[in-house]
């Protein structure tokens, strides 16, 4: 086989039930997987073949998977990690005079391209230099005892070094002590922390500063100094808090009491404040109770014999002005140049037996009800009638649904189609079921029975036609010459019309058309209007499947050697492919006759089916001629005629010689 991946591992989150985890590279044994689980926490172990996990799919090129057994499922929070471990070894040997051994051969070039893989997986997860780094050496020379206690760091010019950039400290100073550069001691005399200069064995006694070895220390925490300060920080602190509770002390004296006066100050500006709000507020009161007053007599102007010429003031009359005439006993309002009546007295409408309109009636958007479930009667006196006038459009009147959602409606023409008025008398009966309102010719509307008599649909001469120009016979009742015949989509609804239509009898017609892909009714209409369809779609037009590889020779193969082939076909629907002979597929015979290959694929649109299977090994080369059949979802089927060469020996057969 050939290696065109790259992956060597595959990692997953497990999540305490899923079990199988596949691996998606190819292993020639099970124990060439290493699996790892990763723990929540960074912590990882590698598992153990059939203790934890099993493999499947060994030698299978897609890979395969890994099981883990009951107890060790990989719980949430945990990533499994399946990595490829091929040895890295070589367990091929080649003996002298034998045939070439191709498939080892191959077999060992995979292991070391896997192998390859491996490395270059791991090295991709480790510390490289860049391409283009300029360190002359990378070479690591210095020894254990020199790397102890020291920090893996670069030099002034940028090459790998040792050195000690961090301190270690000592504990406490001690003679005879071997002690190294920045090595950190404790001087128990003063408590003061040094550092080490300059490496040497310590003698002599504390403190450090008078000993003979003191330029080998450097003094960097002096504690004698540190204590001062700390004690003198804190007595400052201790005296500015001191400081600061006495002020606070005085100043909540200080506020309580200007608090308190301003207390007392505030209520008595507080109580001023009301007084003279509430004597604003009685002035304020009874001038607007007199002004009221006033309003209401300059509007109002009371009972009066006569109409007033002005106000009770004396004043001008303003439009809107009332009075009660006690002569009439009538409410009269002044509309600016006279006094009209409101009403007859004070009596109701429905008081009034004939009450009158002294102008349009506008209900403004709102309607007329009757309560009380009652009836809505327009009763015109004489002759008159009821009218639904016109003014931009022409008069509709509007039968309501209970919830005013929905609505018939009868509307007249419009003004430019009529040529005198038109009178329609209503029938005396309701009918009978089926009968349609016909008139006299004098506007007198009846109930009547039509008989009429509809074209029927009950066959066509092909329930599957192609999808291109062609003829189509229809059988029926009915047909009168010429209808229309339309072809309509089941799906779509779209409409396809007969491009000719010949009537040969009442029973029969012919059409021509082309229908594009699709399930059709059918539907006739005569010229009187009549019409009638079919039940069902009656017809399915369909594209013929055809094949897009070209017939003749698929190819030549060596003879035992793999089989991996194809064909190709499409149609407007899902297509099938198989065998009409029986050479491809056939297992009689072989190798003399047959091939005993696989034809296998999917039916669709555009199809492709496989041939594959091991070559028969013929004695001398042959070619196996046969048919492959391509039939769609109706039943439409093209063969063609293909074959394949099987050739043996140097040239192309399945041994060396």
């Amino acid at each position: 086989m050939t290696i065109s991946s790259t992956t060597v591992k595959n990692s997953y989150s497990g999540n305490g039930s899923t079990t199988a985890f596949a691996y998606t590279f190819k292993i020639f044994a099970n124990t060439d997987l290493q699996v790892i689980i990763r723990s929540s926490t960074g912590t990882e172990t590698v598992k153990t073949l059939t203790t934890h996990y099993t493999v499947s799919g060994v030698g299978d090129a897609s890979g395969g998977n890994v099981t883990f057994t009951s107890g060790n499922t990989p719980a949430s929070g945990e990533t499994v990690v399946i990595r490829r471990a091929v040895p890295q070894t070589q367990a091929i040997d080649y003996i002298a005079n034998d045939p070439f051994p191709a498939e080892s051969h191959e077999e060992g070039l995979d292991r070391a391209t896997m192998t390859t893989q491996q490395v270059q997986e791991e090295l991709d997860r480790a510390i490289k230099l860049s391409r283009t780094n300029t360190m002359t050496s990378t070479e690591f020379t210095v020894g254990a005892t020199d790397r102890a206690n020291k920090v893996l760091a670069f030099d002034s010019s940028g090459e790998i070094a040792v050195t000690q950039e961090l301190g270690t400290f000592r504990g406490n100073w001690s003679s005879g002590t071997a002690y190294l550069v920045r090595d950190l001691v404790k001087d128990t005399s003063t408590n003061n922390i040094f550092i080490v200069n300059t490496a040497h064995t310590s003698s002599g006694s504390q403190p450090l500063t008078t000993n003979a070895n003191s330029a080998k220390y450097d003094l960097i925490v002096d504690a004698a100094s540190a204590t001062t300060s700390a004690t003198n920080a804190a007595s400052s602190a201790t005296a500015a808090a001191s400081s600061a509770t006495a002020a606070a002390s005085s100043a909540t004296t200080a506020s309580t009491q200007a608090s308190n006066a301003s207390t007392s100050a505030s209520t008595a500006s507080t109580q001023a404040t009301n007084a003279a709000n509430s004597a604003t507020a009685a002035a304020s009161s009874a001038t607007s109770a007199a002004n009221s007053l006033d309003t209401f007599d300059d509007t109002y102007l009371g009972a009066k014999a006569s109409d007033p010429t002005t106000d009770n003031d004396g004043d001008a009359l303003a439009a809107g002005m009332l009075y009660t005439n006690t002569s009439t006993g009538n409410l009269k309002f002044y509309n600016g140049s006279a006094w009209v009546n409101v009403s007859t007295g004070l009596t109701s409408i429905s008081a009034d037996t004939t009450p009158q309109l002294g102008g349009n009636l506008d209900t403004n958007n709102k309607e007329i009800v009757t309560l009380s479930n009652r009836d809505l009667v327009l009763a015109p006196n004489g002759t008159g009638a009821v009218e639904i006038k016109g003014n931009d459009n022409s008069g509709k009147l509007l039968f309501n649904c209970e919830q005013n959602s929905h609505h018939v409606s009868l509307q007249a023409p419009a003004h430019s189609a009529f040529s005198g008025d038109i009178a329609l008398t209503l029938p005396t009966s309701t009918g009978s079921s089926g009968q349609a309102l016909i008139t006299n010719g004098s506007g007198v509307l009846s109930f009547s029975t039509i008989a009429e008599t509809k074209p029927t649909v009950a066959d066509v001469s092909q329930t599957v036609a192609p999808a291109t120009a062609t003829t189509i016979n229809i059988t029926g009742t009915g047909f009168v010459a010429i209808p229309i015949v339309d072809f309509i989509n089941a799906s779509t609804g779209a409409i396809t019309r007969a491009n000719t239509v010949s009537l040969t009898s009442a029973t029969q017609l012919s059409v021509n058309l082309t229908l594009a892909s699709g399930n059709y009714f059918v539907r006739i209409e005569n010229p009187d209007g009549t019409a009638g369809r079919s039940t069902n779609n009656i017809i399915t037009a369909s594209t013929a499947p055809s094949f897009s590889t070209g017939a003749g020779s698929l190819g030549t193969v060596a003879a035992g050697s793999s089989v991996s082939l194809s064909v190709a076909a499409s149609s407007d629907s899902n297509v099938t492919i198989a065998e009409t002979t029986s050479v491809l597929t056939s297992n009689a015979n072989t190798p003399a006759a047959t091939m005993n290959l696989t034809l296998s694929g999917s039916p669709a649109t555009s199809a492709t089916y496989n041939i594959t299977g091991t070559a028969p090994s013929p004695t001398a080369a042959q070619t196996y001629n046969f048919t492959l059949s391509a039939t769609d979802v109706e039943s439409q089927v093209v063969t063609r005629d293909f074959s394949i060469t099987v050739s043996v020996g140097a040239t192309g057969g399945g041994q060396f010689n």
